[in-house]
């Protein structure tokens, strides 16, 4: 082989590395932050369901995953030149995110276009600026004393047409799937994802919390619920918020993993592939990274 030969295949060599280089620095980064243990084995897996999606992520061209563990980040820099922030973890007057200065925080990371997921309990957050905020930043919250949060088997029988939906099929799955979500007025530019019913035995209370169940939710029978939304901010950005994922075992259903991957990468502002992201999950990796409970 001559020298000319090795050199041309050297340099071939080296524009191969620097392209793969160039495409890492140009992978959409999605910093998905996980909250600390919570609940019994099982049920709020928040670390383990981070790093479930972000191992999903992590096989998808173009996208960068960073999970951050135990809460709010003791380095705030992990967020820069996010495309997302994916917030799994407990909410309520605890929420990680309204503690301090966080909410200002935030704005300033939605005001460059930064699209921002609330998944389960995360979607909790007081009313006042907080609740607020989140109508501005995803489209609706749980609200304490309006909402509810029992264990019910979800019946979705049928999807929009939406990005988040593609390759998605109707599924049934039992999960904490909150309800009776405090929306903007008039659902203002607010995209109803998954939609179900609650029999009217869910609906009056059996398995809800002790602060339900209330008399304007067991009113509303017969009602299709909104456990799943998606909205597009003026500003440019997306949100989502998702209801499920009480039970960590969930994430093993192909529909279910799908259209949460899907919204991640919506959210972030990625195109979704025409039959969704698609990704391979065994009971192994559904075993990874619990909390020692």
């Amino acid at each position: 082989m001559t020298r000319k030969l090795l050199t041309g295949l050297a340099a071939l060599g080296l524009s191969a590395a620097l392209a793969a280089s160039a495409s890492a620095e140009d992978a959409a980064k999605i910093v998905l932050i996980a909250g600390r243990p919570s609940h019994g084995p099982g049920s709020h897996e928040f670390n383990a369901g981070c790093k479930l999606l972000a191992k999903c992520l992590a096989e998808i061209p173009g996208v960068k995953p960073v999970v951050v563990e135990g809460g709010w980040p003791e380095d705030e820099s992990v967020f820069d030149g996010a495309k997302e922030l994916v917030f799994f973890m407990d909410g309520g007057g605890g929420h990680p995110i309204v503690q301090g200065d966080r909410l200002a925080k935030i704005q300033k990371l939605v005001d460059k276009g930064v699209g921002l997921a609330f998944l389960h309990y995360a979607v909790e957050v007081p009313k006042g600026e907080p609740g607020d905020k989140f109508l501005d930043w995803i489209g609706g919250y749980y609200e304490t004393g309006f909402s509810t949060n029992p264990h019910w088997v979800a019946h979705v029988e049928s999807l929009p047409e939406h990005p988040i939906t593609r390759g998605v099929e109707p599924f049934s799955i039992n999960d904490e799937w909150y309800f009776n979500m405090r929306f903007r007025p008039d659902m203002k530019g607010v995209v109803p994802i998954l939609v179900a019913k609650p029999d009217d035995e869910t609906r009056e209370g059996a398995s809800a919390s002790p602060r339900g169940p209330y008399k304007h939710i067991q009113e509303a029978k017969g009602r299709g619920e909104v456990l799943a939304w998606a909205v597009e901010r003026p500003d440019g950005g997306r949100g989502f918020g998702f209801t499920g994922a009480h039970f960590h075992s969930n994430w093993g259903d192909p529909n279910f993993r799908k259209l949460a991957l899907n919204a991640i990468l919506w959210t972030a502002g990625l195109e979704v592939p025409a039959d969704g992201a698609e990704s391979s999950v065994s009971d192994e990796d559904l075993k990874a990274n619990l909390d020692p409970k």
